[in-house]
């Protein structure tokens, strides 16, 4: 029994001042990972490690600690991207943080290459839409203390939040149903859109690019 506490023991220094932790992590101090992964289901189950997705855990005395600092949505931020590499924070998510949506946003939506998930854990609730790679660009890696965010800029966080809905936008009507603040955007922010509306290249894109044009009665 000592010994197992020893062990347990280990695993809570080891993982007290890391942001997330696998079981790969923790092999430097157990080779057993059959150990690893009862004793990390177990923690779990009391309540002393949240788990952010399978495998991937953190522990309640760092998500303690950084809201103390004043740091949690920051954190909250940066783990959104680690948790689905690679990812940036895109859409409803950047659109509200500037006042483009008449409508609260209560979840992370993220870009990404990979097919479009969902991860819901304690931390809140995360959207992943796949987007092709060469369109996968026009974010900014935005240090925060020891995070590294991934954050579109307003006219990519546009662009992508239109790109995932472009086969629902059928005409100027439905463009109009999603009640952007566009008088929220300004000369630069059009200017960028418009070099990757081109830069995609489609017909679609281009018809809502339009229709949201008029509305800004450019």
């Amino acid at each position: 029994m000592k010994g197992k506490n020893i062990k347990i023991e280990n695993i809570r220094r080891l993982i007290k001042d890391l942001p997330y932790f696998t079981v790969i992590n923790l092999s430097v101090i157990e080779k057993n990972r059959g150990y690893l992964k009862v004793s990390l289901s177990r923690m779990s189950k009391s309540g002393e490690i949240i788990r952010l997705k399978k495998g991937m855990y953190v522990s309640k005395n760092y998500l303690d600690s950084i809201r103390m600092a004043g740091k949690y949505n920051d954190y909250c931020e940066f783990i959104s991207s680690a948790m689905y590499e690679p990812a940036y924070l895109s859409a409803e998510y950047v659109l509200a943080e500037h006042n483009l949506l008449t409508e609260s946003v209560f979840n992370f939506t993220l870009i990404s290459t990979n097919k479009t998930n969902s991860i819901t854990n304690e931390l809140g609730s995360f959207s992943y839409y796949t987007v092709k790679k060469d369109l996968f660009f026009g974010f900014k890696l935005k240090p925060s203390d020891n995070y590294l965010i991934y954050k579109a800029s307003l006219a990519k966080a546009l662009f992508d939040f239109l790109y995932i809905r472009k086969d629902l936008l059928i005409n100027s009507e439905t463009a109009d149903e999603l009640r952007l603040n566009l008088k929220n955007l300004k000369n630069k922010d059009i200017a960028e859109l418009k070099k990757y509306i081109k830069k995609e290249g489609s017909k679609k894109m281009k018809n809502i690019f339009n229709w949201l044009e008029l509305s800004l009665k450019l």
